[in-house]
């Protein structure tokens, strides 16, 4: 099934439902903090698990207690897609199981 951008209309409506992400041009974006540097190593490997599973990667960063995710369809030519936003509603549904904040 290809993959089509979504209208900067659909990504805002659909934003409004993912507390603490944003649209930085055509990239949601979104930080999160943790506990302990351990916490955070812990969601980046579960978030990295959920990216195998939708064929679908995303950028990762990990600091000493913060996880760092930016977002986008590079085969549209770096836009957002409806794969961008499910892995962020997969995102933020797991991160609260790591205390993520």
């Amino acid at each position: 099934m290809p993959v089509e951008p979504l209208s900067q209309k659909e990504v805002e409506d659909r934003l409004a439902g993912l507390p603490g992400w944003s649209l930085d041009g055509d990239r949601l974006t979104r930080s999160y903090r943790l506990g302990s540097h351990l916490a955070a190593t812990a969601l980046v490997v579960h978030i990295a698990q959920v990216q195998e599973e939708l064929n679908h990667h995303s950028d990762l960063t990990l600091g000493y207690n913060t996880v760092s995710l930016t977002v986008t369809t590079h085969s549209v030519g770096g836009k957002v897609t409806e794969l961008d936003l499910g892995l962020a509603e997969r995102v933020e549904a797991l991160a609260p199981a790591h205390g993520a904040g």
